[in-house]
């Protein structure tokens, strides 16, 4: 059984750019006996077919995302991805290359908003007990 067309709906309507473990987990609601190689399987082939875009984040399991064209942004620190959606600069990447782009994956880093937090928290009592030590 191919469990290609399901595996590509369910990316498709996402936007929480699922790893392959995480489609494997829906898939397996509808159909029991599904087996995780089969999932990788399918996804290297969407992939291969350009019906959806891999994203890989250093230190991250590989995520599975719509093929629209968006950009994201990446936690420098939890590896949490987000969309942005800014204008396309294939033209002018043609225009300074000289080549034709087929395509481009633009990944921005950031500290999301949880871990900008916790880091300010932790900056604020490393900063205290450093003035407390001074006394």
């Amino acid at each position: 059984m191919r469990y290609e067309s399901k595996i590509l709906e369910i990316i498709s309507s996402s936007h929480a750019h699922m790893t392959a473990e995480q489609v494997f987990f829906t898939l397996k609601q509808e159909y029991p006996g599904v087996v995780l190689a089969t999932v990788y399987n399918n996804l290297n082939s969407l992939c291969q077919q350009g019906k959806i875009r891999k994203i890989s984040v250093e230190g991250c399991p590989d995520r599975y995302d719509r093929n629209t064209r968006h950009d994201h942004l990446v936690c420098r620190r939890c590896g949490s991805l987000a969309d942005i959606h800014l204008a396309d600069i294939t033209a002018q990447l043609e225009q300074q290359t000289g080549f034709a782009i087929d395509g481009y994956d633009l990944k921005i880093q950031y500290l999301c908003p949880r871990c900008r937090a916790a880091q300010d928290s932790g900056q604020g009592r490393a900063e205290s007990v450093q003035k407390s030590s001074d006394l």
